[in-house]
């Protein structure tokens, strides 16, 4: 077996997956964020010493799907949000190998959901595809003949961060980004500035289908958003398949509509019809996707779902 871990802000996820990469055993325990690099991949670890406490499976191997910049060779987390304490720098594949005597690997979380959805998710055997997360923030990553493609600098596929998208200011220091459309964070802001209202993304998703007329129009405004970067993304590199995960994702009868009304009011250049998939894998997308890198790693030449490929792995590669 292979476990996947998924270290979130608020939970972090754990999987023991099969060699095709099937979920045998899950468990989801609470990311103590606020105290520290140790502590949240000590929670990750006891999590995975339970599931195989259930089981009499050999652990191969441990990846791992965190948040943030990271140095993928180094296993290191580079820069974290705010919101993590002590986390930024931290060693996560030497701390997870000491504690389990197991090769470990680092993925960000975007990375490894593409990763996810690409070998046993929506988009398995797709060769070419742009991954979004829309989540707090909005991230993104490319699976580019048959493998993740992380571009020289480690940002390729950032599409949450791609100007173009109005003039609001974004987390990340620039104006204009699809973050501040479609995260959950700009969701809630959005609605906020419409009617005063304080909600979080989901109260507004249930206020939009109750038929709240200000909900409706910020969820057409960020469908629109994500639209117009799926349009982007034709445009300049011919990918016409799209996947679509994150808490937002989770509303996605109210995403899906906006994002087709766009897309054929202006159809892409190439007159090729874009495909738009909601995640198949739900929770499960990043600790499957971080447990296929590690397989990958482990049997770079066999012929399981894992074997597609970090187009780099000693770049940093970013997330929203």
């Amino acid at each position: 077996m292979v476990a996947g871990v998924d270290i979130g802000g608020t939970t972090t996820q754990v999987a023991l997956c099969r060699d095709d990469l099937s979920v045998l055993d899950r468990l989801e325990v609470p990311t103590p964020a606020a105290a520290g690099g140790a502590a949240m991949v000590g929670a990750a670890l006891d999590a995975v010493r339970l599931l195989l406490d259930r089981t009499d499976a050999r652990l191969l191997g441990v990846g791992v799907g965190a948040a943030g910049l990271v140095d993928a060779r180094a296993g290191r987390i580079l820069v974290a949000s705010d919101s993590f304490r002590g986390w930024a720098g931290f060693a996560v594949t030497a701390t997870v190998e000491r504690a389990l005597g197991v090769p470990a690997f680092l993925d960000n979380d975007v990375n490894a959901f593409l990763r996810g959805e690409a070998a046993a998710g929506a988009v398995a055997g797709e060769p070419h595809v742009l991954g979004m997360t829309l989540g707090t923030g909005v991230g993104g990553a490319l699976w580019l003949e048959g493998a993740l493609y992380d571009g020289p600098h480690g940002a390729a596929g950032e599409i949450g961060h791609v100007p173009g998208f109005g003039d609001l200011p974004c987390t990340c220091g620039g104006r204009g980004h699809l973050e501040t459309l479609a995260s959950g964070r700009a969701i809630a802001a959005r609605y906020r500035e419409r009617t005063g209202r304080d909600l979080s993304a989901r109260d507004v998703a249930g206020a939009a289908g109750a038929g709240d007329p200000d909900a409706l129009a910020v969820y057409e405004e960020a469908g629109a958003g994500v639209a117009r970067a799926m349009l982007v993304t034709a445009g300049l590199l011919d990918v016409t398949t799209f996947v679509i995960g994150g808490g937002v994702s989770r509303s996605w009868a109210l995403v899906e509509q906006p994002i087709r009304r766009t897309l054929a009011a202006e159809p892409p250049v190439s007159g090729h019809e874009l495909r738009v998939l909601p995640a198949g894998l739900g929770g499960d997308a990043v600790a499957v996707g971080a447990a296929a890198r590690a397989r990958a790693e482990l049997d770079p030449h066999g012929s399981s779902p894992a074997s597609g490929r970090v187009n780099d792995e000693n770049r940093p590669s970013a997330t929203a």
